[in-house]
């Protein structure tokens, strides 16, 4: 499985930007497919997710991101509106497999996003 995370930038604050996550199959394959980010300095948390049960999002993300997906494409976005300098971190792409008694994760490389004026 192999992830590719683009669309990172600088963006002013109350700014938007688009991530996209390629995957190298269907998106609906996984248990669940989702964004991460890790701040300078922080531990890697999660952003928003998506399983068969629906989307989760951080709280501090609510009502700003928008979680999606293209399966034809195998193209996983993230909208992000009204960014904040708190926003600024690597935003990682993540997929999840999930068996009795195992669980494994796959990573892509991350994509930088920086929010300043």
């Amino acid at each position: 499985v192999q992830l590719q995370a683009s669309g990172g930038g600088l963006v002013q604050p109350g700014g938007s930007l688009r991530l996209s996550c390629l995957a190298s199959r269907s998106i609906f394959s996984f248990d669940s497919i989702g964004w991460y980010r890790q701040a300078p300095g922080e531990r890697r948390e999660l952003v928003a997710t998506v399983t068969s049960g629906g989307t989760n999002y951080a709280d501090s993300v609510k009502g700003r991101f928008t979680i999606s997906g293209d399966n034809a494409k195998n193209t996983l976005y993230l909208q992000m509106n009204s960014l904040k300098p708190e926003d600024t971190a690597v935003y990682y792409c993540n997929a999840r497999i999930q068996r009795p008694g195992m669980s494994r994760d796959y990573w892509g490389q991350g994509t930088l996003v920086t929010v300043s004026s």
